[in-house]
Order: C-alpha cells, then structure tokens, then sequence
C-alpha cells in the first residue's frame, strides 16, 4: 500500500475531483480518480449491451474485460481491453448510467478492489470519490469530506456543461443534484457520508485555489506532528 494515502469524500460538484487532482500535483502524489473506474465499467457494459440493471451481468464484464488505470501527467489514464477509452468515459451517456454501476454492492465491491490495488504500485496518493474514506481505505492517513450548499453545486456544474455545450437550466441540474444526493445517502453498500475521522470543508464560498491551499494546510499540520 502507498505510504501516503488522502483521500476526499463529497457529493457532486463538491470540488473533490479538481482539488484532488491539484492537491496532488502539489504533494507531487498520483491522483486516483475513482470516478473514472464507475465509468470504465459502464461504458464496458454499455458496449456489451447488456441490462445495467443486472448485477450479475455487470459482474460478468469485470470479470471478463481487462482494465488498466495508469497515471500520466497528473491524469488517470483508462484502458479497455488495451484500448485508451480516456476519453469515451466522460460522454453524457456514461455519465447517465453509471448511477447503475454505483447502485450494484457486487460491482462496488470488485471497484474497491481495484482502487487497493491501484495504490499498491504508488508512493503517495489522493484519492477521491463517495466512499474512499469510510470504505476503500478507512485506514487512510488524512481523510477529508467537502461539501456545499446544492445551489452552489448546480451553478458550478452548469459552468462544466455549458463550456460542453450542454443548455440544461439551473433548476433542473440543482434538482438532479439534490437527487442524487439522495441515492448516494441512502444507498446500502458504501453511503455517502464522512469518515468518523474525516475533516469536514465547507467550500461554497472558496475558490479552488482557496480549497487545495487549505487541504494543503491540514496536512502540513497533521504531517508536522508526526514527526
């Protein structure tokens, strides 16, 4: 296991992904972004056409497809069957339905396997995602938990799908949020919710600079006192 493990739990549009990809530029660690694994295995049953509603199906895919996760220039690089997908994973069809992938504890399951696995090979990580603190590695060194209020989340979040050309309405992206906020709580394998341990940030007013400066400073201080 890599002898640095964070890791950054929070909802959607929370800011955990882009502070986790710079804070670990910054600490010079690689960035394990789960997010890409749940898309990797949906996009791999999407092309099988198989039921995504079917665990045992979505089972039968990791198990039957070879999956590599590779870290080059700070990005989590994503290959199906030795094929770069990196990009094909981030479509609005693979976004839609990885929330099937997320439902299924099997599948979740054989995910965390691969996020031990990945930090195995790796000095020092950061890893982020809704249940790497509390789940994939409860034993991590630094936990944290960033949140903001839904309004904040959906006007940062139309800003991502406007720069794609996306034209939904703050209404709806704030509803679909808070929707998924739901799901991911009450969700039986892996809930959404902070570590015990965990540093809760409130980052609906901060920049993300503001944020990894932040992030920054607990380990610092936590860091410090180790030694």
């Amino acid at each position: 296991m890599a002898d640095l493990i964070i890791t950054i739990d929070g909802p959607a549009a929370s800011g955990k992904s882009t502070a986790a990809r710079l804070l670990a530029k910054k600490l010079g660690a690689s960035f394990l972004d789960t997010g890409a694994m749940y898309r990797a295995v949906t996009l791999a049953a999407m092309r099988a056409g198989v039921d995504l509603s079917d665990e045992q199906k979505l089972l039968d895919i990791t198990r039957t497809c070879e999956f590599q996760f590779s870290v080059k220039a700070g990005k989590m690089t994503v290959c199906i069957d030795g094929a770069d997908v990196t990009e094909q994973i981030r479509s609005p069809e693979v976004t839609a339905n990885a929330r099937y992938i997320a439902a299924a504890p099997g599948v979740r399951e054989k995910l965390v396997q691969m996020q031990r696995q990945f930090a195995t090979g790796q000095k020092k990580i950061v890893t982020e995602g809704r249940d790497q603190g509390t789940v994939a590695f409860g034993d991590a060194d630094i936990k944290f938990y960033l949140t903001a209020d839904s309004a904040e989340r959906a006007r940062r979040r139309q800003a991502e799908l406007r720069d794609k050309g996306a034209g939904e309405s703050l209404e709806q992206i704030q509803r679909a949020i808070e929707q998924r906020d739901k799901s991911d709580e009450r969700r039986a394998a892996g809930p959404l919710k902070p570590a015990e341990d965990a540093i809760v940030v409130d980052t609906t007013n901060m920049s993300i600079e503001q944020v990894v400066e932040k992030l920054a400073g607990y380990i610092k201080e936590k860091c410090s006192k180790k030694t």
